[in-house]
Order: C-alpha cells, then structure tokens, then sequence
C-alpha cells in the first residue's frame, strides 16, 4: 500500500509539472503570435499611410495636369482665334514660340548667332538681355515647371576648334545657358542641358540660310 501510495503521489507530481510546462509553452506561443500581431499591425498601418499619401499626390498631381493642360488650350484659342502672337500668349513676347499643345511644351528658339560667336559657348554680351527676359518669364509665369535647354548644329564638321565634334559644342553651348539661368535663380533641380549636334534639323544643310537656321539653342518649358 505504501508503495501504491508513492507511485500515485508520483504521477500527480508529474501531472502538475506536465500542466505547469504546458502553461508555460502556451504563454511562450502567445507572446510569440502577439509580436507577430503587433509587426503585421504596424507594417499595415504603413502601408494605409503610404496609400493615402499616394492618394493625395496622385490628386495633386491630376490637378496640376488638368491646370497645364487649361493652360495651353487657353493659350492655343490666343493663337487660333485671337490671332494672337505665340509669343504674347505664353509671356514670351517678340521671341521666336511654339506651343505644341499635344507634346505639351513652350519652346523659344535662340539663334546661335544671337548668343555665341562661330564656334564658341562663351555667351556674348548682347545676348544677355534675351536669356534675362526668358529667365524673368519663367520664373514669373512657369516657376514649377520642367526645362530642358537645347542644343543644336548645322551638319558642318568641326574643323580647328578645341570641340571634338558638333555634339560636343552644342552640349556645352546648352550646358552655358543653363548655368546662367541658373546664376539668375531658376532652381537647378527643374533644369538640364541636352547636346544634340546636327541630329535635329529644322532645316536643309545645302544652304547657308538652312544651316543658320539648325544652329540653334531652344529652351523647351514642360507644361505636362
């Protein structure tokens, strides 16, 4: 009976110690599954942020489009049926425009007699007041939007330049008016040069006056 006793004593010793572990086990598994919780919660709040900020930019952005694109058809009717110049319709007054209401650009075209001597990308004097007034309209008129300066080359090779071909010498001529409208206050972060030499001509080569014509610097304002 006494050994009866001892081994009953046993095994609810051992019962109490199995429930005790099996307490602590479920209190490990429930802490574990509460971190979990606690970190999908977080990552979902996240995400909730995330989206509704997208949201919000996404409209904001709508808006700005559904302006810019009033913009140019406000600008497009001066033109059409107002017999207004594209140069008075977008600020750019007595400037050689072009509104392209489908690319939704602005761009004003510079010859590159008006601003560099033949062969150079140092800007000339005289050519000052000119980029003063585009950089006045921009940042009057387009101080949010992108530009993007231009530059362009009739088909003549380089000879005796310090250039190595015309895609160099018209990245730099472009690269001389953005640092300038740059100095002047338009924030480099809506600007940038393009060089694209002989590649986009608004003209035949055959011709002097076709040459003149694709040596140029255009600074193209983004309305989209």
């Amino acid at each position: 009976m006494k050994t009866a006793g001892r081994v009953a004593w046993v095994l609810i010793g051992l019962a109490v110690v199995s429930t005790l572990s099996g307490c602590t086990n479920w209190e490990k598994k429930y802490k574990s599954l509460d971190v979990e919780y606690q970190n999908l919660k977080g990552l979902y709040e996240n995400c909730q942020a995330t989206l509704d900020s997208s949201t919000a930019e996404k409209s904001r952005m709508s808006q700005e489009l559904a302006n810019s694109r009033k913009q140019l058809e406000d600008m497009q009717k001066q033109i059409q049926e107002k017999k207004v110049s594209p140069g008075k319709a977008t600020g750019f007054e007595g400037m050689d425009v072009a509104v392209d209401a489908a690319a939704g650009t602005i761009t004003v075209t510079l010859s590159d007699s008006i601003l560099f001597d033949a062969g150079q990308a140092t800007l000339k004097r005289s050519s000052i007041s000119e980029l003063d007034k585009i950089n006045s309209v921009i940042r009057e008129r387009y101080s949010s939007r992108k530009i993007d300066v231009v530059g362009h080359t009739d088909s003549q090779p380089i000879k005796k330049s310090k250039w190595k071909d015309n895609w160099e010498l018209s990245a730099q001529r472009a690269l001389t008016v953005v640092r300038y409208l740059v100095d002047k206050g338009i924030s480099d972060e809506r600007i940038c040069a393009v060089g694209c030499g002989e590649a986009r001509p608004v003209a035949s080569n055959s011709s002097s006056a076709g040459m003149s014509k694709n040596r140029r610097v255009e600074v193209v304002v983004h309305m989209k």
